[in-house]
């Protein structure tokens, strides 16, 4: 079994890689920039689709953790069969 702590590590950093992504690298209010040189790129505004994603992404690790931390739970209310000597 996967150790729990590693998909969330996984999931933190899709996810910080994917709102960097979103953002400029540079200073949103920088003189120097030449929009035309770069239409298409966000100056930092947070669009509707990354929000779902980044909910999405929240709403899949919490159902993740749901389903690893039931297992557990079930596997350690198991009673444990004592061996007994012939």
């Amino acid at each position: 079994m996967t150790d729990p702590s590693l998909l969330v590590t996984a999931m933190t950093h899709v996810l910080a890689a994917r709102l960097r992504a979103g953002w400029p690298d540079d200073h949103p209010h920088d003189p120097t920039r030449d929009a035309a040189r770069d239409p298409g790129r966000d100056r930092g505004a947070i669009s509707l689709e990354q929000v779902l994603w980044f909910v999405a992404a929240g709403v899949s690790v919490a159902v993740i953790a749901a389903i690893l931390w039931n297992q557990i739970r079930d596997q350690a209310n198991t009673p444990i069969d004592t061996p007994s000597a012939p």
